[in-house]
């Protein structure tokens, strides 16, 4: 079946080495405008790259967690073309010979978004524009970028989401910072020509940006207009895409072989092995008959949460497990193993947990549990509560979020967890409303 809507990506990941891809400048160091700079990464003549190792191998990494068929040596060309960020007119990159071909991400569904190609660039320069000027900071000329090409796979918006969170996943737990300015060119074609929006920041972004392309272009074909193959940029305060030119060809940028850059063999390099969220999620689900959605939203971008449910959901429930590290990111805390099984006891006990009980926890205070609850005394204030207050059963009809109200109010008076109370409300709750 022929999908109408196709979209592919193009996806720029700064690679962290503590220096450049052919210099010894620091890479990501804060410093002012143009302080981390020489003449290889200026552009200056005369100047030669000399290539990263480490880049590589995290580049090789990268590959090997996506599946991609590794080449044994690898090349470099220069993509000629002019912009002020670019000193020397051309920008060293990949073509022909790239890192890795193929590969894939794997969706939920099992559905399989297959990767093109991985290659190794440089960036450019930071243009900043102002008012009637534009100023140009050389810092992340020469940084290590990663651009993964995938092929046009992916058909809706959901597909798009899901594969980005998993492939940042993948890049997080290799040691990348999927923070640092994970840029993607989306292209998008509504049974049409292939439209690509360039240099999009951030997966909101990407996924407006794409909805608006989607809409636009299934207007104008409605209209009888002719979707022409461009380049647009994505305006995020208005969250429309506006035309910028017609798209280049590889051809017109006139790549040619990278003559100070010969072949490298990359088959010896090691590799990090690859952590997968989605699957190690679904066997902690089955093996412990948990919400698959549940573990996967704290392990996916958190190796903290997943150390302690490989740690401590054989000793506790896991549900308990994830109640404690939930408590742990609501209040930006971090505890060693003996406090975080504390704070296991005193989940399990049904303490509240507040600010106060992780301040005692975090000072090794003997958490008391004489407010432990126990489910008659529970039972028995919310038949109270319900009894002596029929406005509040009346509103709880108009109103589902009053049910958030009563557990406030009984945990704020009997010093009880929330959750638990929440669980005994959802068993007597209904029998009042139907009268019993």
């Amino acid at each position: 079946m022929m999908e109408a809507i196709k979209i592919g990506l193009e996806i720029h990941v700064a690679i962290p080495t503590k220096t450049k891809l052919f210099c010894s400048c620091n890479a990501y160091n804060e410093q002012e405008p143009n302080m981390s700079v020489c003449p290889i990464c200026m552009g200056f003549p005369g100047s030669k790259p000399m290539l990263n190792a480490k880049a590589l191998e995290i580049a090789k990494s990268v590959a090997n967690a996506l599946h991609s068929d590794i080449a044994k040596t690898i090349s470099f060309e220069r993509k000629v073309y002019f912009y002020p960020d670019l000193p020397k007119s051309f920008q060293i990159t990949q073509l022909s010979n790239p890192i890795s071909q193929g590969g894939f991400i794997e969706l939920q569904s099992s559905k399989k978004i297959r990767i093109r190609r991985i290659q190794i660039e440089e960036d450019p320069a930071k243009i900043l524009h102002e008012e009637d000027y534009s100023l140009i900071d050389f810092n992340r000329s020469g940084r290590p970028l990663l651009e993964i090409v995938t092929e046009p796979d992916i058909f809706n918006i959901d597909e798009l989401k899901e594969f980005m969170n998993e492939l940042k996943s993948i890049l997080y737990y290799l040691g990348i910072d999927i923070n640092t300015e994970l840029k993607a060119d989306v292209n998008v074609s509504n049974q049409g020509e292939r439209v690509e929006v360039k240099n999009i920041t951030g997966l909101k972004d990407m996924i407006n940006a794409a909805l608006f392309e989607i809409k636009r272009q299934e207007a104008a074909r409605a209209s009888g207009a002719i979707i022409n193959k461009e380049t647009r940029s994505y305006d995020g305060a208005n969250m429309i895409t506006v035309s910028m030119r017609e798209k280049e060809s590889d051809e017109e940028y006139g790549i040619i072989y990278e003559p100070d850059l010969g072949e490298y063999s990359i088959k010896n390099l090691p590799i990090i092995e690859p952590t997968y969220t989605n699957k190690i999620a679904k066997e902690l689900a089955e093996k412990y008959s948990a919400s698959e959605k549940l573990i996967i939203e704290q392990i996916m971008f958190d190796k903290n949460a997943l150390q302690l449910i490989n740690k401590f959901a054989g000793t506790y429930k896991i549900n308990i497990v994830i109640s404690a590290i939930e408590v742990l990111k609501r209040y930006n805390k971090t505890l060693d193993d003996e406090k975080f099984e504390a704070l296991l006891i005193a989940i399990s006990k049904n303490v509240l947990i507040n600010s106060e009980t992780i301040n005692d926890i975090e000072q090794g205070k003997t958490i008391e549990t004489s407010s432990e609850i126990d489910e008659s005394l529970i039972d028995s204030a919310i038949n109270s509560m319900l009894l002596e207050n029929k406005q509040l059963l009346k509103d709880y009809v108009n109103n589902p979020k009053v049910f958030n109200f009563i557990i406030g109010q009984i945990a704020k008076k009997y010093n009880a967890s929330p959750k638990y109370i929440s669980t005994r409300l959802n068993i007597l709750l209904p029998k009042f409303v139907a009268g019993k």
